[in-house]
């Protein structure tokens, strides 16, 4: 294949500033598409946790799960696009089997679909659970087969003499990035907080992929609009598949050869010298020293990527108030990109010159082992945060016991007790008292005393759940039908759960916004409502009076309210003691800010240690192996979550602060391996063997010019990371 043949450039490159317009093209592509990967990614682990009803456990494993495929993916495309189609038609087919991938999730996520009963939730599971596993199926095969192509195909667009604009443009590329990261992951959230529906409102994340699905949709077109202006190199055969032959020959020789006849040669990889050249050979074993320095490197990913799923899940039980802003749980992920613009130049610029006066030989592999060790510490404490957040949780009752707590209705102090076991409740007139537990088949009786009132019934007590007894002001009470059932779990995405009890001798309808509480006879509760948080206005209407109230709501509270009387004129406002507020639930008292320092640890670690490793790595690798060690590097990324879903599914752990010490303690352990493999490392420069190489060619005439040109990826390596 000639050279023009090779390389199919356009008939006129236009150049803007020195630089191809058609970067312009590929530049806006990458920023749509990472907007549109990591908006939907943002959401991914509450739509499994709330709309597909899945627990922690199996929507962390099935995130990390899909987050691997991701990341295994570009070995598929790097191998299509070198030995098949070309980087432009690799990009242009993956990007429609992406683009459609998001166009499913988003379908997937409108619960009018199988909404037969009109309740807001789906009626068919499966159908959804089918169209989401589709869905990120094709997402992650897009995805994943074009991120090792469009940064080596805007590489492609610059001639031997704009060297100093490609760098520029890996700059330019890395910021549209982390610009589309960052802006997605301030959206997309935001989308999903809103409420749609055709019958009913609910969450609505079926605009939160699909507006994702819209930017895929812009990034496609925008790509092929550009394609008259792209310089097109042909498939030349996958290097991958080169060295995987190599070392697969390597060792099949070895193993035909392992009788004590044959004499030992020096490296296992010399026994491809019967069929591969020495240069190949040589190179090989400068990517596969790298490579076994990447074994530890797994245990890093497994911790950085818990940022969606985990440290998400985590922050739905914070408090998300920033002053007159409303943080969203998953909005928190924004954090790590704002920080790595802001340390990425600090680290560079003030941090590594510091280091190098005070004469301290920080070398990459120390850089990398100090990050994993940042990480780990990231987790330590997001494990006290944790514990501090269990300490606000409440404590719900095991299979055989239940929890009560009395609201007395009545005028004088009310005495409740269960027997035989004597736990005793004491309620003043209008007060509640706390929850107490007692195992549930050894109450036998409850006796009940007030004023002159005594009675000993019996109550139907429910295992592992809790209840209230309502003890009412009325002149014929019914304690048998007294006993109410509560709320048996902490609300989720941040409602409150509110149910309203009447005190009063007439009806009441009581509204609040799209919750309808319906009309409440005399001395009866509602069924519990979920309101959002904020400043929330009910209205109560009586049989000729319409009054107004308001209460500012937290994340994840319950309460039971108390209704003792009207206001005095119409559309007024109830008196405070009017109303008796009950907290059945505590809302999320532990603040969402508290989550930075982890992220700011864990940024850290991931500025020392991913930047650092990709630049070691290419700076170890031979010109025409750095697609290898690419594909390896997003290997140890994949490998990293794939540990995450073992942990989550085969840990079991009682609880989760438990899991993130495991976790650290892991990653520890690997950093001390790292270094111990670190230490007996030796530095090459690839370039000084290559050369040694051509100099025996030029002594045997064998010189050859066309060799493979070195990659256009050097400090900007780190920047596809991201991709």
């Amino acid at each position: 294949m000639t050279e023009k043949e090779r390389v199919r450039k356009p008939k006129s490159q236009v150049e803007v500033c020195g630089y191809p317009l058609s970067i312009f093209f590929i530049v806006v592509n990458e920023f749509c598409e990472r907007f549109s990967y990591y908006g939907m990614r943002a959401v991914l682990v509450l739509y499994f946790r709330y709309f597909l009803k899945w627990d922690d456990d199996t929507a962390t494993s099935i995130y990390h799960t899909f987050v691997a495929l991701c990341y295994l993916t570009p070995i598929l495309g790097a191998i299509i696009a070198d030995s098949w189609l070309g980087k432009f038609k690799t990009i242009i087919y993956l990007s429609i089997v992406y683009t459609i991938g998001q166009g499913v999730m988003a379908v997937s996520a409108v619960h009018d679909i199988t909404d037969s009963d009109r309740d807001g939730s789906p009626n068919n599971l499966t159908l959804h659970i089918a169209l989401s596993m589709v869905g990120l199926l094709l997402i992650a095969l897009g995805t994943g087969g074009i991120k090792p192509c469009v940064a080596a195909f805007g590489g492609d667009q610059f001639e031997d003499h704009q060297e100093k604009q490609r760098s520029t443009f890996f700059s330019i590329f890395y910021l549209s990035i982390n610009a589309g990261s960052l802006l997605s992951t301030l959206i997309t959230p935001i989308l999903r907080g809103q409420e749609c529906g055709i019958h009913s409102k609910q969450k609505c994340y079926a605009l939160a992929f699909g507006v994702p699905a819209a930017l895929m949709v812009v990034a496609l077109i925008v790509f092929i609009v550009g394609s008259g202006m792209y310089t097109k190199t042909a498939p030349e055969g996958n290097i991958m598949l080169k060295v995987c032959r190599c070392i697969g020959f390597a060792l099949k020789n070895r193993w035909r050869h392992r009788s004590s006849q044959y004499s030992n040669r020096n490296h296992w990889m010399d026994w491809a010298e019967d069929k591969y050249d020495k240069r190949l050979i040589a190179q090989i074993k400068m990517v596969l020293k790298v490579l076994f320095l990447y074994i530890p490197l797994p245990m890093f990913w497994a911790l950085f990527d818990q940022q969606g799923s985990r440290w998400t899940l985590q922050a739905t039980t914070m408090d998300g108030t920033f002053g007159g802003i409303v943080i969203q749980p998953d909005q928190m992920q924004t954090v790590n990109p704002i920080l790595i613009l802001v340390m990425v130049p600090v680290v560079d610029g003030i941090v590594y010159p510091l280091v190098k006066k005070c004469h301290l030989n920080f070398t990459p592999l120390r850089r990398m082992t100090v990050g994993m060790l940042l990480a780990a510490s990231a987790f330590v404490v997001a494990a006290v945060v944790q514990i501090q957040i269990d300490k606000t949780l409440p404590n719900f009752p095991p299979s055989d016991k239940t929890q009560m707590k009395v609201i007395n209705l009545a005028n004088s102090t009310v005495n409740v007790t269960v027997l035989p076991e004597a736990l005793n409740w004491v309620a003043p007139d209008f007060q509640a008292t706390d929850y107490k537990e007692f195992t549930t088949d050894k109450v036998k009786q409850v006796a009940v005393i007030y004023g002159n009132y005594e009675k000993t019934v019996q109550l139907p007590f429910k295992s592992g759940a809790r209840q209230t007894f309502l003890v009412t002001n009325t002149t014929e009470i019914h304690l048998e039908d007294s006993l109410i059932d509560d709320i048996n779990k902490k609300p989720e995405e941040g409602n409150n759960a509110i149910r309203f009890v009447n005190a009063m001798q007439q009806d009441v309808n009581i509204s609040a916004g799209n919750a309808n509480f319906g009309v409440i006879i005399p001395f009866t509760q509602s069924n519990y409502s979920l309101l959002p948080q904020g400043n929330t206005t009910f209205t109560i209407r009586g049989q000729s009076i319409k009054c107004v109230t308001s209460r500012i709501l937290g994340f994840g509270s319950s309460y039971t309210i108390v209704l003792k009387r009207m206001c005095n004129t119409d559309e007024g406002k109830i008196p405070e003691d009017g109303l008796v507020y009950i907290e059945d639930i505590k809302p999320n008292t532990v603040h969402m800010a508290w989550q930075i320092p982890q992220y700011f640890l864990m940024t850290s670690g991931e500025v020392v240690f991913s930047v650092t490793g990709l630049e070691f790595s290419y700076s170890q690798a031979p010109s025409n192996m750095k697609s290898v060690l690419q594909a390896g590097w997003l290997f140890t990324v994949a490998v990293g979550n794939i540990i995450v879903l073992i942990v989550a599914e085969a840990g079991q752990l009682p609880d989760q602060w438990a899991e993130y010490i495991l976790f650290a303690a892991l990653l520890v352990a690997v950093s001390i391996a790292f270094a111990i493999m670190a230490y007996f490392y030796t530095y090459v420069d690839p370039s000084e063997i290559e050369a040694e190489f051509d100099k025996e060619e030029e002594k045997r005439g064998e010189f050859q010019m066309n060799k493979t040109p070195i990659a256009e990826m050097t400090s900007d390596d780190y920047k596809q990371s991201k991709m």
